[in-house]
């Protein structure tokens, strides 16, 4: 069975006259929660805990529905950089699921397989000429 579904690429958010992206949108089914995925190519900084707050606070706002959990935000990063991640991260309010999402989280091979397959996915539904964006509030 999917734990995983994915909804969304890319996924549109605006916050006053500015436009954000999220990477990939999930709901996990076992947590019933969105799950926020932000890619990064380098090591992980205190911007990124800022920006992925910022998400997390717009899609509890803006695309959880009732029954749902507050959603859980994940950045993969290329690179280490965990005094820097422990700093940036400690007291936000969002993270408090964060430790739960850990115990549920699928094997790194899991995930692994699990974006790869989105990826393939999206990239066939590009060259059949599809959209990425989601509706936008």
């Amino acid at each position: 069975m999917t734990i995983l579904l994915l909804l969304a690429a890319n996924a549109g958010l605006r916050i006053d006259d500015s436009w954000f992206r999220v990477d990939l949108l999930f709901f996990h089914r076992r947590l019933r929660c969105l799950l926020l995925v932000d890619l990064k190519v380098g090591k992980f900084g205190y911007a990124d805990a800022g920006q992925m707050n910022m998400y997390l606070n717009y899609a509890k706002e803006h695309w959880t529905m009732p029954g749902e959990n507050p959603p859980v935000g994940l950045v993969l990063c290329a690179g280490k950089g965990a005094g820097e991640a422990h700093y940036a991260l400690t007291g936000l309010p969002n993270t408090i699921m964060a430790s739960e999402y850990k115990v549920q989280l699928p094997d790194e091979k899991l995930l692994t397989d699990e974006l790869i397959r989105s990826q393939t996915m999206l990239e066939t539904q590009l060259t059949r000429g599809g959209s990425l964006t989601t509706e936008k509030n």
